[in-house]
């Protein structure tokens, strides 16, 4: 059984020979191959060179295009500047300065400089290992996209002030989204991560109000192209969740700071849960056994269908020991 096999057999609840691995890699995929964070960000075939390597000699089974949340925000008209040991720093929202949908460019997800870029990684990754590894895309979810167009604070004092031009700027995100989903699906990507962080800072009351509909609308349109959907947010979702039940996901990601087993509960056993120890004291700072353990039990509690993988991004500096740890077989159950 191949990783593209097992990945989709545990999807389909299917029976599977191991528990498919899939952390998330950035900060040590660049470090790992010696690269500048900068060039992994900006050179696809810099991230393409790193995923291969670490599915090689970690047993990862997923390729996976993530490396910063500004892909799409850069190519509506935001600046950044590159880093060389991080994540590029935004410069400048689109929207920064006035919430007039009219400033944004129109981004075009086969020409457009950094989504284009994304799509590329796509089919390198599938000459590489098409059915063999599973190949994850990435878009960014409607709130986290308006939060970067507009920054954070903005955006959030929008929700309170400006409801409606809320509504219609991340209604401009979604759209865009859909078009990025089709662009990486078509190229051979057969799941796609939608990360909406800011909505751990929403109330469940504003998150229903402003955002789900806008969610249920790109996850069903990334459905009907025939993707998987994995939903990341990060940080505490547990009052979110009866509400996450009610979408079409079928990967959700669960930061540390979830009730796994309550998530289990509520979403039921037909959505695959990944995580969720701590990244930095349960994976960077501890040690292989304790990791190895700390996935068993995990797993044994929850049970299938379940990925291994951090609650979110595996820190730069982690022992490669340690990642071979979280890499190792799990029986399935």
């Amino acid at each position: 059984m191949n990783s593209y096999e097992r990945y989709m057999g545990m999807v389909r609840g299917e029976k599977v020979d191991i528990v498919p691995r899939i952390p998330i890699l950035m900060h040590f995929a660049a470090r790992y191959i010696n690269a500048e964070f900068s060039d992994f960000a900006r050179d696809y075939q810099v991230l393409v060179q790193a995923n291969r390597q670490l599915v090689r000699d970690f047993g990862i089974d997923q390729l996976d295009i993530m490396s910063d949340p500004w892909r799409e925000m850069t190519d509506f008209g935001g600046l950044i500047e590159y880093q060389s040991h991080t994540i590029p720093r935004c410069v400048k929202p689109p929207l920064e300065d006035a919430a007039d949908l009219n400033l944004l460019q129109k981004p075009d997800p086969m020409t457009s400089k950094r989504m284009s870029n994304a799509v590329n990684a796509i089919k390198a990754f599938k000459e590489f290992g098409f059915q063999q590894y599973s190949i994850t895309g990435w878009v960014e979810g409607p709130a986290a996209e308006a939060a970067d167009l507009r920054g954070v604070t903005n955006f959030m004092m929008d929700l309170i002030d400006r409801e409606s031009f809320c509504r219609d700027l991340m209604n401009v995100c979604v759209d865009n989204a859909i078009e990025f989903a089709h662009a990486q699906i078509e190229h051979g990507a057969d799941t796609i991560g939608v990360g909406d962080a800011i909505v751990s800072q929403m109330s469940p009351k504003m998150y229903e109000k402003l955002v789900l509909d806008l969610e249920k609308r790109l996850f069903d349109a990334i459905g009907q192209m025939g993707g998987l959907v994995r939903l990341h947010i990060c940080g505490d979702i547990n009052r979110h969740l009866p509400l996450i039940a009610a979408l079409n996901v079928d990967i959700i990601d669960c930061d540390w700071m979830v009730d796994i087993e309550q998530a289990r509960k509520i979403l039921g056993d037909k959505i695959v849960l990944t995580g969720n120890l701590d990244p930095v004291h349960a994976v960077m700072n501890s040690t292989p056994e304790k990791i190895r353990r700390g996935f068993r039990e995990i797993y044994q509690k929850v049970g299938n269908p379940y990925f291994v993988n951090a609650g979110c991004e595996i820190p730069g500096e982690t022992q490669p020991e340690n990642l071979r740890a979280l890499c190792e077989p799990i029986p399935y159950l």
